[in-house]
């Protein structure tokens, strides 16, 4: 099985590329723009499943999608995405999407999900289109966006209390309402997050 997966934030990227690697997906591409994906395809043939981010750089709302549908022969394009709303994946499943995946999904939920798309079915997880448009959004002290960027620059709770002159309890109480209020399940999740809603 080949896959390109294309999202613009490096740790978004590579983590996501590691498990799916880790999973027995056999090639996974990878790439930071909706162009470079195009590229790819053009290049080296269409891939059974291209995942694309819904906000990186060539998206252009749903456009970015009909491109890449186009350059890979018609076969599956799905949307990714830790913002977009269940109205945005009815409209992605409209315009022709494959699937739509919240990176807030599981590791073993993603590579299911990969493997029903690139078998042809369509994928969009029942729980997150129950969810109202109403979703809260994340409202961060000035000091819990202190502590995510320790987390997305890969820091330990330890040297994250160092740098802010606190204690390491307090860090782990931080990172606690964090993951509460990012609806993550634990600090890696957090920071990929974060990074994909530009909170830090």
């Amino acid at each position: 099985m080949r896959i390109l997966l294309a999202d613009d934030h490096d740790l978004v990227r590579e983590t996501i590329a590691m498990f799916l690697k880790s999973a027995g997906i056999g090639e996974v591409v990878t790439v930071e723009s909706v162009d470079e994906a195009v590229e790819a395809a053009r290049m080296s043939g269409s891939f059974d499943l291209v995942l694309l981010d819904y906000q990186m750089p060539g998206m252009d709302g749903l456009a970015g999608l009909a491109r890449m549908k186009d350059a890979n022969d018609g076969r599956p394009v799905a949307i990714l995405s830790g913002t977009a709303s269940p109205t945005i994946a009815n409209e992605a499943i409209n315009a022709g999407a494959a699937g739509f995946v919240p990176k807030t999904m599981g590791a073993k939920s993603i590579v299911s999900a990969i493997n029903l798309m690139s078998g042809g079915e369509i994928f969009v997880p029942f729980d997150f289109m129950q969810q109202s448009e109403a979703r809260t959004v994340a409202n961060l002290t000035e000091r819990e966006t202190e502590v995510l960027r320790g987390l997305a620059e890969g820091r330990s709770n330890k040297e994250i209390a160092r740098e802010l002159e606190l204690q390491e309890v307090t860090i782990k109480l931080h990172v606690k309402t964090l993951c509460r209020k990012l609806g993550a399940r634990n600090r890696t999740q957090a920071a990929m997050i974060a990074k994909d809603r530009t909170l830090i």
